[in-house]
């Protein structure tokens, strides 16, 4: 399961504006055109720059203007710059408010309550009369989670679209902008997902790729077989393709995502394992990082250890779900594997040659829980000591086995052991970031702090160094950093000249 209580997703804003001159993106790394896998010629167009008189032409034919939103994971993110790329192909241009927007759409993750609300409470801010003429839209999650309730809670909602629908996004908006009050994209069952005419990439360095959408595991608690639908792999060919078409752009880092994403599957006849496509992606010239995100333990094998330790582009970082650290609870949480099983997945990585770091998902408050289950997963984080930990109370989904569990546990016994976890969490954080006082570490540099020479990154281990250099223009740069202190979340650096 990918992390989505990441709140409210950032807001997307790169408008067209910018794609033409005066900026510091190139057109090429804003927009690139995707291939469909079906057509050639439009694969050979895949990875060209856009001609400034095709910029005219849609500069020329403007439709409007539109607002997208974004809650929760990073494939989330990746749908967005797929939407966004279709309407920026439309005509529409992109702006920073509802207010000021003629199309508004909310791109929604349901994984939890918290985030799903979010959504309610965005769209109760219209109703039938503030809405005065503007399109509103609702895609993602929630849309396929609820479907056409959606148009019954707020019925100014003209468009309700599910991810697997995006390709479809073009014919979807001509019936809206021909009149149509309710119109749906909820497939899920298809390999389309995937394909959309143009990516609008909102990171010029990392691009995300999805190379595996839905889930066959049917965790009890997990709405994301309903909203994604069953597993389906991305042609291997597709894939390697549009690895080279960003390498060509200049894009050096690429995150392959699912939401199992070591469950891939080629369906060509080359049958590429996981970790075959792995080292086939770090092939690719001009790549230097390679990431995946998120794995589950049961199709976590050793093949993967070892692609890693023989090839140095891929990240030495491993997502590795355990939910809980009690059997029981996992097996009714349906995870197919034991903790037993887990902690051998474990032992697989730390065995590695190189040392690779291990982050986790973790739920507190599963119907049933109980202070001993608990406390196995206290201990079970003691046993592993992770680099990280995205942690959650249990959050009742709708569609989901769950629901019908009895022995329910309290908001505010579900607080309490989530601070408990969180607490033991950052103590072993703490401890692991000041073993590394000293060390030093290769950064892709993404950030500049408003605090002059003031830098952030992440190395190939996903860990984040703020760091001091006197040098200008680093963003996009691989630089060397000697850690010089820490803190539970991070660590504080300075450019090793």
């Amino acid at each position: 399961m990918l992390n989505c209580e990441m709140g409210m997703g950032k807001t997307f804003d790169i408008g067209l504006e910018r794609l033409v001159g005066g900026s510091e993106f190139s057109i090429g790394s804003a927009i690139n055109t995707m291939n469909s896998g079906k057509n050639e010629g439009s694969a050979m167009r895949a990875g060209a720059r856009t001609e400034a008189s095709e910029l005219d032409a849609i500069r020329g034919a403007l439709r409007g203007t539109f607002f997208l939103e974004t809650f929760g994971c990073q494939m989330n993110d990746h749908d967005s710059e797929k939407v966004a790329g279709v309407l920026l192909s439309r005509g529409y241009t992109q702006v920073a408010s509802p207010e000021s927007a003629s199309l508004i759409l909310y791109n929604t993750c349901s994984i939890r309550e918290k985030a799903a609300q979010k959504v309610f409470s965005r769209l109760g801010e219209f109703g039938l009369t503030e809405n005065a003429g503007r399109i509103i839209g609702v895609l993602g999650c929630v849309a396929q989670q609820e479907g056409e309730e959606i148009f019954k809670r707020a019925p100014w909602v003209s468009l309700v679209c599910g991810s697997a629908s995006y390709s479809k996004l073009p014919e979807l908006l001509a019936q809206v902008e021909a009149g149509n009050q309710r119109v749906t994209g909820l497939d899920t069952d298809t390999d389309e997902t995937f394909e959309t005419e143009i990516t609008r990439r909102d990171n010029p360095w990392r691009a995300y790729l999805t190379i595996i959408e839905g889930c066959d595991k049917a965790c009890s608690y997990c709405v994301v077989p309903y909203t994604r639908g069953p597993e389906r792999s991305r042609a291997s060919d597709s894939i390697l393709r549009e690895v080279r078409q960003l390498a060509e752009l200049g894009y050096s880092e690429v995150q392959l995502l699912g939401q199992t994403v070591n469950s891939y599957k080629d369906p060509t006849p080359r049958k590429m394992r996981f970790s075959e496509l792995l080292l086939a992606v770090a092939e690719a010239a001009g790549i230097r990082r390679v990431r995946f995100t998120t794995s589950h333990p049961s199709d976590f094998t050793e093949d993967i250890v070892d692609a890693i330790d023989s090839q140095p582009k891929l990240c030495n970082h491993v997502h590795l779900p355990v939910q809980s650290g009690s059997s029981r609870v996992l097996r009714a949480m349906q995870r197919t594997y034991s903790r037993e099983e887990y902690l051998e997945k474990i032992r697989m990585i730390r065995g590695a040659k190189r040392a690779i770091s291990i982050t986790t998902d973790i739920i507190v408050g599963f119907p049933g829980e109980t202070d001993e289950d608990l406390a196995e997963t206290l201990s079970l984080v003691d046993a592993v000591k992770y680099d990280n930990m995205f942690s959650f109370k249990y959050s009742p989904r709708p569609h989901t086995p769950s629901l019908a569990m009895s022995d329910l546990i309290s908001e505010e016994e579900k607080g309490r052991r989530l601070a408990l976890l969180q607490e033991k969490q950052r103590a072993i954080q703490t401890a692991r970031h000041l073993t590394m006082v000293g060390e030093k570490f290769e950064l892709l540099v993404s950030g500049k702090s408003r605090r002059e020479n003031q830098w952030s990154g992440h190395t190939s281990c996903h860990r984040v160094i703020n760091f001091s250099s006197q040098e200008q223009a680093l963003l996009g740069k691989y630089v060397q950093v000697r850690v010089t202190g820490a803190t539970p979340n991070s660590l504080v650096g300075e450019q090793a000249l």
